[in-house]
């Protein structure tokens, strides 16, 4: 049996209690309902129903029954640690990495290496993804940021939800953007031909906002400094493809994993996205802190070939 704890912050108040449990965990919603039903989910040591509204400060235990899929089992796997600290933990995630277990992916992911090489983790989102506050897809590379209390956990959060916190990346696009710099306006939501799959062709997207920069043109690809102002899932990917620029290597919005270049096809081993920069503010000093990852190899011998 795991058992989390979790302070309601003012942002999560008049949230469900169903609701707020499953933003902030790896459970579902369905699966939480169950344990609430079940008194393993109390507020304020009381039964609630699914549906209660919490209020600041509220304290809500949770109980959680073991389960061998459900446990995170620590590894002894490199990882790049940019910076660490008692509140926080940066890492340079590699490419074909996923970050924490999932149906298929039960072991190898960055919080396995993570849990082996911290001494402590924030509880929030335990066990399978603790401390967790943003992601990069397994395919993408770069920055992610960690906590490793849940004091520090929700100071994150705040900045993120406040637009504090500023993310940078480098991307390779299909084609030469026209344009030196721009921004891209178009909500996101889920596709409603492929459910897996998100789109601007939505009747129920979300605002999105992604701000770019033309760093080098190639003729058939252009290098780009991108920075998202919200953090829908796949924005990037989904706003580039929509203008025709997909993200190279990326097998679900553009299908650009070979490209001709002059008299050559060029092979693209994943998509060329990286998470270059992070700038946030450490969540107990507030002091304004940024960080950097190099170009991952593969980017920059892609970059290489293509002149």
């Amino acid at each position: 049996m795991t058992k989390n704890i979790y302070s309601v912050p003012s942002q999560g108040s008049n949230h469900r209690l169903d609701t707020f449990i499953a933003g902030n965990s790896y459970l579902t919603r369905s699966f939480i309902q169950k344990l609430i039903r079940k008194g393993l989910i109390t507020v304020n040591s009381i039964r609630e129903k699914p549906g209660y509204r919490l209020r600041e400060g509220d304290r809500i235990e949770m109980e959680v029954p073991a389960q061998p899929e459900a446990i995170l089992i620590p590894e002894e796997i490199p990882l790049d640690i940019i910076y660490e600290d008692e509140h926080i933990v940066v890492v340079n995630k590699p490419p074909d990495m996923v970050i924490y277990p999932a149906l298929g992916n039960r072991s190898g992911t960055l919080m396995n290496a993570l849990v082996f090489q911290c001494s402590k983790l924030s509880s929030i989102g335990a066990p399978l993804r603790p401390g967790v506050v943003h992601r990069l897809d397994k395919d993408t590379s770069g920055l992610l940021v960690v906590a490793k209390d849940d004091a520090a956990y929700y100071a994150l959060v705040r900045q993120f939800r406040d637009r504090q916190i500023e993310k940078y990346y480098l991307a390779l696009v299909f084609e030469s953007i026209k344009k030196d710099r721009g921004e891209i306006t178009a909500s996101i939501g889920r596709s409603e031909s492929d459910r897996k799959k998100m789109s601007t062709r939505t009747k129920k997207g979300k605002e999105a906002i992604t701000r770019f920069e033309v760093i080098k043109r190639f003729g058939t690809a252009t290098l780009v400094k991108v920075r998202i102002i919200t953090g829908r899932t796949h924005q990037i990917r989904v706003h580039f493809a929509s203008l025709g620029h997909p993200v190279l290597g990326d097998k679900t919005y553009g299908q650009k994993t070979r490209i001709k270049h002059g008299q050559k096809l060029i092979r693209v081993p994943r998509q060329m996205l990286h998470a270059v920069s992070l700038k946030l503010r450490q969540p107990v000093s507030g002091e304004l802190m940024e960080f950097t990852a190099p170009v991952p190899g593969d980017m920059d011998a892609l970059m290489r070939e293509l002149g």
